[in-house]
């Protein structure tokens, strides 16, 4: 029981220390050039934003991604979130899931999303990557789930005082899950990028999506420092890799494999450019809880509705009338970026 408060506890310190986070890391979408197309045979009411994911047809290419669940204050975020993913017709996930394997009392907060949402949606569990079989499968049929996120967060583990130091059977695990259950297995980073390497090792024992949520987003060795009072880690708080450049070296392991672009996307810009650079889909996160938290659900949901717009315009300024056609784009990458691969 103490176990469970000290997580409640932490899951409310996470979403409080992630709004007063000041230190800001670059996700280097800005060295990505997309050209402007002044001529465009399109007309902005026919752009086309659907696409597929996991299965089912989506609105958009974006979904709102996994950050927090377990306690009432929980519950009402994700039925604001849960409101505005029904709202636009795009996927959700929910925050780790690890506390309802021990109390039934935050069930609710992550139930929630689906009956917000309905059966056609989708809607993704999430565990750890060290999470049992028999827990994966528990935390799907909790909320009736289209896949499962299995997060990677050694950084944030080694940082936070009560966190995991041992991380050995990681990759043998994550195997082991992907062979024993029928819905997709997503492997999702924490806001430190995912390599090529560690890409091409999850791609070979049968991973076929991935989240990449790379550097420039939420920190949680900024996070996890904060509440540390023994340690100061703010010296490696730039650790990480950049989310462009995760998406770029992911991408080229192979067609078939989902990518899930996420860390550090605020924009439409930055949605645009992920989905010419390669990914299937956008994942937005720390900055629609931001403004779900400080202006609520009416400024959160007109948030997500600028995005959508936006994207839509940005479309039509590059000829590009469905996501089929924007991914086809040519672009071309300068500075830091091009430095790094």
């Amino acid at each position: 029981m103490k176990k469970d408060l000290i997580r409640k506890d932490r899951k409310k310190e996470h979403i409080e220390y992630s709004l007063k986070s000041t230190y800001e890391s670059d996700t280097l979408f800005k060295d990505i050039y997309i050209e402007h197309n002044s001529l465009p045979d399109l007309n902005l009411y026919e752009i086309n934003g659907g696409t597929s994911f996991l299965g089912k047809n989506i609105k958009y290419p974006i979904m709102i991604n996994a950050m927090t669940g377990g306690t009432k204050f929980s519950q009402e975020i994700n039925r604001n979130l849960s409101k505005i993913a029904k709202n636009y017709g795009i996927p959700m996930a929910v925050g780790s899931q690890t506390i309802a394997l021990r109390d039934k009392e935050s069930y609710n907060s992550f139930k929630i999303v689906r009956e917000t949402v309905g059966e056609k949606a989708v809607v993704i569990a999430n565990l750890s990557a060290q999470a049992s079989l028999e827990d994966v499968k528990f935390s799907m049929d909790l909320i009736d789930a289209d896949a499962i996120q299995l997060h990677l967060n050694p950084a944030q583990e080694l940082v936070m005082k009560e966190g995991d130091r041992d991380f050995k059977g990681v990759l043998k695990n994550i195997g082991k899950i992907v062979s024993n259950i029928e819905e997709p297995v997503i492997v999702k980073e924490v806001g430190f990028g995912i390599s090529k390497d560690v890409a091409q090792r999850l791609y070979d024992i049968g991973i076929r999506y991935i989240d990449i949520s790379g550097k420039g987003g939420t920190n949680f060795i900024e996070i996890e420092n904060r509440r540390d009072d023994e340690i100061d880690f703010s010296d490696i708080y730039s650790w990480g890799i950049p989310t462009a450049l995760s998406l770029i070296h992911c991408r080229s392991i192979s067609e078939d494999l989902n990518i899930i672009s996420s860390g550090g996307i605020r924009t439409s810009l930055d949605i645009l450019k992920s989905l010419v650079v390669g990914a299937n889909v956008v994942g937005i996160g720390g900055q629609i809880l931001k403004e779900l938290i400080e202006g609520g659900y009416e400024v959160a949901n007109s948030y997500m509705e600028g995005l959508i717009y936006k994207l839509k315009i940005l479309m039509l300024l590059t000829g590009s009338k469905n996501i089929e056609e924007l991914k086809k784009l040519p672009y071309k990458i300068k500075g830091e970026l091009k430095d790094l691969i």
